[in-house]
């Protein structure tokens, strides 16, 4: 059974580029290979009239500047990770998805080339984010910080324990603060029906809930106990406290569900708009994949 190694998507645009950087301090944090991909493909209406394979030749050779690049810009950062490349050929979100399988980690900035300037996210990194069968990262907003708290978001879903186990195993291989959110909409009169649930004090439902959280966190802090721990009980929507939150974390983590309707079910919608609007790299916690033992 093959190590898994930590894969980052690149295509040479800067949001790939912070992704590289990311990727590469986060494989050497763990002591495991990091793993470069650019995946390319061609314009059929251009190939159509390739006489001689120049277009095809004249792609490859982009596709392996972009890798070279993205090796030095690791190398930079990690002098003493192990690096392998590939340049698969095909569209970028299906062959990444391809390396999720047997990955540690995968890593992607937030936008690529493709798409429209307009959109926050772009196509490929959420597709990967949503169908990924491993932990994925969106690297956004302050890509390159080092410091700061770790801002986790907790629910009462199955996953709530993988997701505070990944937070607390971050905090202390940084060294780092861990700031647990939890939000809930607060049962209220019918008389205040129309005053947002925001602006309700219910000191007896939030002591209520602030006991469940510190439950759910009390084990988690006796196996960490040197990882300093704050924890936030809000009546307002997680993705804005989240959100809130990203502009002072070194990267915020939310969990993945396992099953939905729709694909962007899987991660909820919590996780979906902060791809689009933190302002720190996002972690998608999520179980890794058994390995095929003969691989």
């Amino acid at each position: 059974m093959r190590t898994r190694d930590v894969i980052v998507g690149t295509d040479g645009t800067a949001s790939s580029k912070a992704a590289v950087r990311w990727a590469a301090r986060e494989a050497d944090r763990r002591h495991l290979p990091l793993h470069i991909v650019h995946a390319f493909d061609w314009d059929w209406g251009e190939a159509r009239y390739d006489i001689g394979g120049q277009y095809l030749d004249f792609t490859r050779r982009v596709a392996a500047a972009v890798t070279a690049t993205a090796f030095d810009q690791a190398r930079e950062v990690a002098p003493n990770v192990k690096i392998e490349m590939s340049t698969p050929f095909g569209h970028a979100a299906a062959k990444l998805l391809t390396f999720t399988d047997d990955a540690e980690l995968m890593v992607l900035g937030n936008r690529g080339r493709g798409g429209f300037a307009s959109l926050l996210l772009g196509s490929v990194s959420q597709r990967v984010a949503v169908q990924a069968r491993c932990p994925v990262v969106i690297v956004r907003g302050r890509g390159d910080v080092t410091d700061g708290p770790i801002a986790v978001g907790v629910d009462d879903s199955p996953a709530a324990d993988h997701v505070l186990e990944t937070a607390f195993e971050a905090a202390t291989s940084r060294d780092s603060a861990l700031v647990i959110i939890r939000t809930y909409l607060p049962s209220i009169p019918l008389w205040l029906r129309n005053v947002p649930a925001t602006d309700v004090d219910t000191p007896d439902q939030d002591d209520e809930e602030r006991a469940r959280l510190d439950e759910l966190v009390a084990p988690w802090r006796s196996k960490y106990p040197d990882v300093a721990v704050g924890t936030v009980l809000s009546h307002d929507s997680a993705a804005a406290v989240l959100a809130g939150a990203s502009h002072g974390a070194q990267f915020v983590i939310v969990g993945s569900h396992h099953h939905g309707a729709v694909a962007s079910a899987m991660l909820g919608s919590t996780g979906m708009q902060l791809l689009h609007h933190a302002d720190c790299p996002v972690y998608i916690a999520r179980p890794l994949p058994r390995q095929d033992p003969g691989r």
